[in-house]
């Protein structure tokens, strides 16, 4: 009962993804998505890496750029800022990837809260970082 129309709109694709995941994993990718939205009102939501076992895609959030990705593995929701290495984390939010050139993630597991305001704070970061680039 999965439906991943090939002329559904990114947007359409997150929202069946969410939709389907239909556990903690789609709340967590949910909450993420409003975050990044309240962050950075003009983001563009785009799906990348479609594929036979993931028909879905990964849900990429840009502006002048990509800011962040959102993967879902069994176990976690994966949030990977693509230039991640170049941002000021004070709260340190950021806790996967921490040794990637560029990249940095934050994993989280059911049950995990996220430091919403910091979150936000690395999305304006991201934003503004893209901006300058």
């Amino acid at each position: 009962m999965t439906h991943h129309d090939d002329d559904a709109t990114p947007s359409q694709l997150i929202d069946a993804s969410i939709a389907e995941l239909g556990d903690w994993r789609g709340e967590t990718l949910a909450n993420v998505r409003a975050l990044i939205h309240d962050a950075e009102p003009d983001v563009v939501e785009t799906v990348k890496w479609r594929k036979p076992s993931n028909p879905g895609g990964v849900p990429v959030w840009e502006l002048e750029g990509i800011l962040c990705t959102g993967e879902v593995y069994k176990d976690k929701v994966k949030v990977t800022f693509a230039q991640g290495a170049a941002l000021d984390d004070p709260a340190g939010v950021f806790n996967a990837s921490l040794t990637a050139g560029t990249r940095r993630a934050i994993d989280l597991h059911e049950g995990d809260e996220l430091d919403e305001a910091s979150f936000k704070g690395l999305v304006e970061a991201a934003v503004a970082h893209n901006a300058s680039g």
